[in-house]
């Protein structure tokens, strides 16, 4: 089949900007202040091995959004490799699941505004709440308007970090170093976990590759770019982390805020609390895009009413299920608050279903894509990396297990439907008893 550009829609530019505002989120914010607390210096190699582990992944869901672009996403190559019931939970997953990362975006962003206005954080529900509405509104503008958002929102974040290490670096120390490994490669390892948490997002271009303009240049394109941006961003951050703040890195509750007071007395608050707000809206902006054209794929095929299912073609704006997703995510918040804005759950839930999207996501990559390509062997080295962090995640699975019956509830009742009722034999007429009676077939 040959493969035609379409004309509109995403460019490499927008592309690059929503990939690496879905990778270079809020763990920013406190991940390397964490993984110099758990590691040392040697926190520095552990982000260099997520940078190495990070390039099947990325690579293997470039290779598909370019090879298969759908807005079904993950979904849609699991449904090309396992079936409908599998995509149908892997959607869940995704739309459902994934989702309860929201309230912990809002309320984060909502925490850090009262700290840069200098309100009550009583105040942090309705914050929060404001931070939510923009980026449903501009994704209701449809994806190209997200896109070009998230290119300034993206450019302005990049800008901080660039400021943030070029200011830092005349201040690292190399004493600040030694000793390496003041808690051993363990350490390294509890510091590995954590920077994959921080470059997890790669799913997100798959949702929205059917927007692109030519999916199989730009998608390549903008992950290769993605990849090098984030990486970079994650380990130059961790250099200056270290170098400036040494064994204090990891004791302030947000490390990014005690490197930039460290670097610029005065104006730090004011930093920290713009990155934050570029980052929550960025992540935001970006996963809306996916979330929109997702559920309405899923209402096209089936596994959500039909009335959600406008917006799943190319260039689509699907309001319905951006809507339908903005009461999700409200409940979500809503029951966030309620608890007194304990997010720890929320997180659990989020991570347990996104490595859930991996797993799947991989092991339908390794299916479908043409054997001993650099695509398959990407895939197949995913798979195992995901079924590792599978089996790490535990009890936060439950959440998972629930949207799969879900998949396979509506999977036994979509087949209820289909399965005709046996026509009832009407009993013989009065003229028809009167008949005589056929003669049996002969034996001979």
């Amino acid at each position: 089949m040959t493969h035609r550009a379409r004309h509109g829609g995403l460019g490499v530019v927008q592309g690059t900007a929503l990939y690496i505002a879905s990778v270079l989120g809020t763990g920013l914010l406190v991940l390397p202040g964490l993984a110099a607390d758990v590691a040392g210096p040697a926190s520095i190699l552990s982000v260099l091995a997520v940078i190495v582990l990070s390039v099947p992944l990325a690579g293997t869901f470039a290779v598909l959004a370019a090879r298969y672009p759908d807005p079904g996403g993950v979904a849609s190559y699991v449904r090309r490799a396992l079936g409908r019931t599998a995509a149908r939970a892997t959607g869940y997953w995704f739309y459902f699941g994934v989702a309860a990362g929201f309230p912990v975006l809002a309320v984060l962003g909502g925490e850090y505004l009262t700290a840069i206005l200098h309100v009550d954080r009583a105040a942090v529900p309705i914050l929060a709440l404001a931070i939510v509405l923009p980026p449903f509104a501009v994704n209701m503008l449809g994806v190209r308007v997200a896109g070009w958002v998230q290119f300034v929102l993206t450019g302005l974040l990049v800008a901080i970090v660039v400021f943030l290490v070029s200011a830092a670096f005349p201040a690292v120390e190399a004493s600040r170093f030694e000793p390496f490994l003041p808690h051993g490669w363990a350490g390294v390892g509890t510091a590995i976990s954590l920077f994959v948490w921080a470059f997890a997002g790669w799913e997100v271009g798959t949702h929205i590759s059917g927007e692109c303009r030519d999916p199989r240049r730009s998608i390549p394109v903008a992950t290769a770019i993605a990849l090098v941006v984030t990486g970079l961003a994650y380990l130059l951050l961790q250099i200056v982390t270290v170098g400036v703040l040494g064994e204090d890195a990891g004791a302030g509750a947000v490390p990014l805020l005690s490197l930039a007071e460290a670097i610029a007395p005065g104006f730090g608050p004011t930093a920290v609390g713009a990155v934050a707000a570029i980052v929550v809206l960025g992540v935001m902006n970006a996963y809306l895009a996916a979330f929109g054209k997702l559920g309405a794929s899923l209402a096209a095929a089936g596994d959500l009413p039909r009335f959600f299912a406008p917006g799943a073609e190319a260039g689509g704006v699907p309001r319905r299920s951006l809507l339908l997703f903005f009461g999700i995510a409200m409940t979500y918040c809503g029951i966030a608050i309620a608890t007194g804005g304990e997010l720890q759950v929320f997180i659990l839930i989020h991570t347990g279903n996104m490595v859930s999207i991996y797993a799947a996501g991989m092991i339908a990559a390794s299916l479908i894509l043409p054997r001993f390509t650099a695509g398959w062997f990407m895939a197949v080295i995913a798979a195992v990396l995901s079924a590792g962090l599978l089996v790490l995640a535990g009890a936060s699975l439950v959440p998972v297990a629930v949207l799969a019956l879900a998949a396979i509830l509506v999977t036994v009742w979509q087949r209820a439907r289909r399965t005709p009722k046996p026509i009832a034999e009407a009993p013989p007429s009065a003229e028809e008893e009167l008949l005589p009676a056929a003669p049996e077939p002969s034996s001979r």
